[in-house]
């Protein structure tokens, strides 16, 4: 996929740069692993690259001509900590899960929903989770499918590399659905709604999100899943990984994560 920059944002101007950077604890530059601790490495001065896949409503999606949501005014935290400022990279989301975008070089680190499990952690580096997640399934509203026993003999819409696309498969010869997969949550949601599938999985608090502004749809269960949201780093950056752990923890205790999760949420957390 081509580079598309979706959140155009200006750089502070050379000298003034040149003195944030001199005030900042971490001494940011562009080259090799590291420790927590150590030295931060950015791909492009002055600027904290995220890689991530867009639209996932929410947690990043496009509005008024920027890219904003959830994982973006967390990840701005770290940036602000870091005295630069966020660009964000959308790209595939199997670029993202499979660790080829942090190890290409597109981005420092990846914000996009992504579940921490065993198979992604071969390839990169998590932070402590930030959200709790559980599978969900859309339907058209009075459809009667309540469950995947309901859709025996139909098509259940997947998005590709995600791990409702794997809950699906895990469980699709038990129920005897097929599934057809989309290459990103809008076109799968749009499917559901005109009616070329039957439902659509995927992770429960972007299936809410969409059902607020499109009534004719719903959410008829939740699967227990127990999945926690992670931001990624290349395997062995851990000087930048340290550094998201700790913006996290101390934007836990001191409110900014509450303030960030009511204002896309329109709650409190119930757990951090």
């Amino acid at each position: 996929m081509a580079r598309r920059i979706t959140r155009a944002l200006t750089l502070l101007p050379a000298f003034a740069l040149a003195v944030t950077a001199a005030s900042c604890a971490e001494e940011v530059n562009t080259s090799g692993d590291s420790k927590a601790g150590g030295e931060i490495n950015l791909i492009n001065d002055g600027a904290l690259t995220t890689c991530t896949h867009l639209p996932y409503k929410p947690f990043q999606f496009t509005e008024g001509g920027k890219t904003v949501g959830f994982d973006v005014d967390l990840v701005d935290l770290v940036a602000e900590d870091l005295g630069v400022e966020q660009e964000i990279f959308d790209t595939s989301f199997e670029s993202i899960e499979s660790g080829a975008a942090l190890d290409t070089g597109q981005c420092d680190l990846a914000a996009a929903a992504m579940t921490i499990n065993d198979t992604r952690a071969k390839v990169m580096d998590f932070s402590d989770g930030y959200y709790d997640a559980n599978q969900a399934l859309l339907v058209k509203k009075g459809s009667g499918i309540s469950d995947l026993a309901s859709l025996k003999g139909k098509v259940l819409g997947v998005q590709l590399g995600t791990t409702g696309e794997q809950y699906a498969e895990d469980h699709k010869e038990e129920f005897g659905y097929t599934t057809r997969q989309f290459e990103d949550l809008a076109l799968l949601e749009t499917a559901v709604k005109t009616g070329q599938i039957a439902a659509g999985i995927n992770d429960n608090s972007v299936l809410y999100d969409f059902v607020k502004s499109n009534p004719d749809v719903e959410v008829t269960t939740e699967f227990e899943t127990g999945e926690q949201y992670g931001i990624a780093v290349r395997k062995g950056n851990g000087a930048l990984l340290a550094k998201v752990n700790e913006v996290l923890d101390a934007a836990k205790k001191d409110g900014r994560y509450d303030e960030i999760y009511e204002k896309w949420f329109g709650k409190k957390p119930e757990s951090k």
